[in-house]
């Protein structure tokens, strides 16, 4: 099998149900010929079953210890946090999780401070995300998290209402936060070559219907709880191993990712924008929509600084100003 990359790659959390379906995908997709399981819980047992399916030509290794799994990683994903349990939001993960992201990314730092790409999937992903970056060293466009299954939650949830195969729903976005508050952006959809706000409002499509769309999408992790009993896992397995395939330099990947934002307007955030991933790592611009759009894109930026300045009051990251002297990079 040809291979993306010799370079190796670390599933952090490899032993849960995420974790697993990453490796499996991974493998599946011919990214490297070299893949590290790592997780506090023995990942030996899905390793085992991944050497037993046949994947004959790749490295697998598994391992407890932090410095034998970084060590000379250069592709991190990490789902290594607590799930959500049904009746939790992903807020209600932040200081747990938080300190998990801290350690990872001293672990980064010391053992592997030229990694070029890191993944953050576990919640409070936004806030996971950014912790892990200002304590990895790494530069801003190598550290994005999994910010486009709020996008393919909206993509399904339009083609299953209009009858459609998802690849025709185009112009689909979610931004700013991993959250109930995200912004759920309609004004660039099209349905089948049909724009979306030329049949909102018809009897097709009332607006009141759009309404309670766009607040299913924000509750669509809840509801995978509701309908399977655990938290989704096949989804972002698969999403994120997209965006590490893409900044190995396979196919581009399709949808926004949350990404560290500093400018006018945010700053110092890791939130979802209108992204590029790619062998470069994430660039992005400031979506522009409606203005009721932009508004809510505004609320939700708020929303993460307050859950960023709850984790200078925990102590978990130091003050905004302090933040260039542990990563010369923000």
């Amino acid at each position: 099998m040809a291979f993306l990359t010799n370079d190796k790659l670390v599933i952090v959390g490899a032993a849960g149900m995420i974790g697993s379906n990453m490796v499996q995908s991974a493998l599946m997709m011919g990214l490297t010929n070299d893949i590290c399981l790592y997780d506090v819980f023995s990942p030996e047992g899905v390793a085992e079953e991944m050497r037993q399916s046949g994947f004959g030509d790749v490295k697998i290794t598994a391992t407890t210890d932090a410095k034998e799994a970084f060590t000379n990683a250069k592709y991190i994903i990490s789902s290594g946090g607590a799930p959500r349990k049904e009746g939790m939001t992903r807020e209600d993960l932040l200081a747990g999780n938080c300190k998990i992201a801290e350690e990872l990314g001293m672990n980064i730092k010391q053992y592997c401070p030229d990694a070029k790409h890191v993944i953050i999937i576990f919640n409070p992903a936004d806030l996971t995300g950014l912790v892990t970056l200002l304590y990895s060293g790494l530069k801003p466009n190598q550290v994005t998290t999994l910010a486009a299954l709020d996008t393919t939650r909206l993509q399904s949830a339009l083609a299953k209402k209009f009858n459609v195969m998802q690849s025709e729903i185009t112009g689909c976005a979610t931004y700013g936060g991993h959250g109930e508050q995200m912004a759920v952006f309609g004004s660039h959809v099209e349905i089948a070559g049909r724009k979306l706000t030329d049949i909102i409002g018809t009897p097709e499509f009332p607006a009141e219907e759009w309404e309670q769309m766009k607040t299913d999408v924000t509750k669509g992790g809840a509801n995978i709880i509701k309908l399977r009993g655990r938290s989704s896992f096949q989804s972002p397995a698969y999403l994120s191993v997209e965006m590490i395939r893409s900044v190995m330099g396979g196919e581009k990947f399709r949808f926004p990712v949350g990404t560290y934002v500093c400018n006018d307007k945010y700053n110092h955030i890791m939130m979802a924008m209108d992204t590029v991933l790619d062998e470069n790592g994430a660039t992005y611009t400031v979506p522009q929509g409606t203005p009721e759009e932009n508004a809510k894109l505004d609320a939700s930026y708020e929303h993460l600084c307050h859950m960023r300045d709850e984790l200078v009051d925990l102590g978990i990251v130091p003050p905004i100003s302090e933040w260039n002297a542990i990563n010369p990079n923000l």
